[in-house]
């Protein structure tokens, strides 16, 4: 506060005085200028002394190599969200580093058969993924970049499954056919089926790591000739509990097949072993060792209602035993409450779908069953997870059948789909992939 008797400063002291604050604004500018430039000398000097691994933390840097191809750390987080936006079975991050090793190979092969798409084809690509939402592409897209998805992932992810579908269509459409016979039995499997199959079985467990090396075994397997062969292979290699008898299964109806197994069970003559079929963490294969009309139709199943309970400890001893006291313990589905009280909800899931929604290995060991029937051959979490699978009932419904060109489509496609999983599995084994 100014004491009221101070006298005013001349106007040259307050001239001097002003160019004195003016002066030292200056130099502490200066000093502020002087001290940015060295942090900013000492930031660069530590990024020139970090190892270039730590350099390589970027993003857009290269983080996988697929033979001559490269993966982007972006585009591996990208995939990652994409698929758990999308609720995707398994491990996002390893069905995302999977799929895009898969998105190279194919790509490349593609390319090389000079097979590419044009812009309007594979937004024709997303609208028609984008419909499975119900939504069109521009919603689709939205919805995505909500969830940290770019509009390029989902353009890369189209892309790819557009020219790899084109790819198999030129390579393999010539080996794919289908009899009169074939569908006449295919006609009658739509709307309930006299026809009984008795089949054997190898199916292969295919954690990430093995996929590609279980995937090539199992394109070898499929061109094995005679049960004989076959029985030794599923002996030799096969995780299902028929292992022991060679693979072998009892006649079975072909309508407790799952919907989408029966075109390719219906194309096997007998002897003949089916082309390698994907499931959850593992690859099928079927002989078909005879085929028969029992006279008798069996209804189609509109409804399976099942139960899983998960046991911690994939197949140890432990779980396994565990396991045999649950079956001992239970008779009904009902009585598996009891057995998950008290533990977290997700441990015991039961529910009815109809057959074509449900898992594919689910519904191959559900084929085996009868009500109140248990299966303990199907594993989840790469292995760590034992399910304790029990059949609770089949609701039937008999249903119009599909027209024959449908039915003739129908075979069609499955047929070449599994040529080219077959192929894409080779490409896998011998592809030279690297982590960076």
């Amino acid at each position: 506060m100014t004491h009221p008797f101070a006298q005013a400063p001349s106007p040259e002291r307050a001239a001097r005085a002003q160019a004195r604050a003016v002066a030292q604004d200056r130099r502490a500018a200066r000093h502020h200028a002087l001290a940015l430039l060295a942090l900013a000398a000492a930031v660069l000097a530590l990024l020139l002394a970090l190892p270039r691994t730590a350099l390589a933390q970027n993003l857009f840097a290269p983080v996988i190599k697929v033979n001559d191809a490269v993966i982007t750390g972006y585009e591996l987080e990208q995939r990652t969200r994409f698929l758990t936006l999308l609720r995707a079975p398994g491990d996002p991050a390893k069905l995302a580093r999977e799929q895009l090793i898969d998105d190279r190979l194919k790509m490349s092969v593609a390319k090389a058969a000079g097979i590419t798409a044009t812009p309007e084809q594979v937004l024709e690509g997303m609208e028609e993924f984008a419909a499975r939402a119900n939504m069109n592409a521009e919603q689709f897209i939205r919805a995505l970049e909500g969830g940290g998805v770019s509009e390029q992932t989902f353009r890369a992810f189209a892309e790819s499954g557009l020219v790899w579908r084109e790819y198999a269509r030129a390579r393999f459409a010539s080996r794919v056919s289908v009899s009169e016979a074939e569908l006449d039995r295919a006609e009658r499997a739509t709307a309930g089926s006299d026809v009984r199959v008795l089949l054997s079985e190898i199916i292969m467990v295919a954690p990430p790591a093995q996929a590609a090396a279980v995937q090539a075994r199992a394109a070898e397997l499929s061109r094995l000739q005679g049960e004989a062969a076959f029985a030794s292979a599923a002996r030799q290699y096969s995780a299902s509990p028929t292992r022991g008898r060679g693979g072998k299964l009892e006649w079975m109806p072909l309508t407790k097949l799952p919907p989408a197994l029966r075109p390719i069970i219906l194309g096997l003559a007998p002897g003949q072993v089916s082309a390698p079929i994907p499931l959850n963490g593992a690859v099928a294969l079927f002989q078909m060792r005879a085929i028969e009309e029992t006279g008798v139709t069996q209804p189609e199943y509109s409804a399976i209602e099942y139960a899983a309970y998960y046991i911690p400890g994939g197949r140890s001893p432990e779980a396994l035993a565990k396991a045999a006291k649950v079956a001992a313990r239970v008779d009904t589905c009902d009585d598996l409450y009891g057995v998950a009280k008290g533990q977290p909800v997700e441990s015991l899931e039961r529910g009815a779908k109809a057959p074509a929604e449900i898992p594919q290995d689910i519904a191959l060991e559900l084929a085996k069953l009868d009500d109140g029937e248990v299966s303990t051959a199907l594993t989840r979490a790469n292995g760590q997870t034992l399910v304790f699978l029990m059949l609770c009932g089949r609701s039937t419904e008999l249903t119009e059948g599909l027209g024959r060109e449908d039915l003739s489509l129908q075979l069609k496609n499955r047929r070449l789909a599994a040529y080219a999983e077959g192929f894409l599995a080779e490409l896998r084994s011998a592809a030279r992939i690297t982590e960076q």
